[in-house]
């Protein structure tokens, strides 16, 4: 954890290795300043050198709590950053599948695009062909009903001329009628007198 978080731990071990060399290096100085200095001295100085060790030693004592206090933060940081990084990296797979399946999705609506374009273009040309048949039908029908139309027309010519034929033939024939009836009348008259002037002779 502190390879990983180096820049953090390396200085409060920086530090309790700098302050134990410089109270070794105090010792020393001390040792040498007793043995030169007088005896009335000693007792002061050692009085000093005590307060100063309690003084090293509790600071020596905070600088350890402090580091391991750091220490506690950093890993707890550093769980937390870890387990965010899980998450993460577990979100980021779950992602990447959703991607891959709507991926595998969109290929096959695009597939299925594909396949009922083509479908479409092969109804409009169907579509295309069929409505050019039915147009030639509907104007091969429209022709032959314009025949039929012309055909009627002169069928209803023929027919009112005959009709009129028929009507003045009609009038000729009651003309005629009447006028054989009037003939009729007369050879019928005239045979009833021949007929009585026979009978007459014969009498007499």
């Amino acid at each position: 954890m502190c390879a990983a978080n180096s820049t953090f731990c390396c200085p409060g071990r920086q530090e309790l290795r700098d302050l134990q060399v410089n109270m070794e290096n105090q010792q020393v100085q001390q040792v040498e300043v007793e043995a030169t200095v007088k005896p009335e001295l000693t007792a002061a100085l050692r009085d000093i050198r005590a307060q100063y060790e309690s003084i090293a030693a509790k600071n020596l004592q905070e600088a350890e709590e402090w580091y391991k206090s750091k220490y506690a933060d950093l890993s707890d940081a550093a769980n937390r950053n870890h387990e965010a990084l899980r998450q993460a990296k577990q979100e980021m797979n779950e992602s990447r599948r959703q991607i891959q399946s709507l991926t595998c999705e969109v290929d096959g609506l695009r597939g299925t695009n594909e396949a009922l374009l083509r479908q479409l273009r092969e109804l409009e040309e169907q579509f295309a062909l069929e409505a050019g048949g039915y147009q030639a039908g509907n104007a091969r029908l429209e022709e032959e009903l314009r025949q039929l139309k012309e055909e009627m027309a002169r069928h209803l010519r023929e027919y009112q001329e005959l009709l009129n034929v028929k009507m003045a033939l009609d009038i000729e024939i009651a003309t005629y009628r009447k006028l054989l009836e009037g003939e009729e009348s007369r050879w019928g008259r005239g045979c009833l007198r021949v007929v009585g002037r026979g009978q007459k002779r014969g009498a007499a």
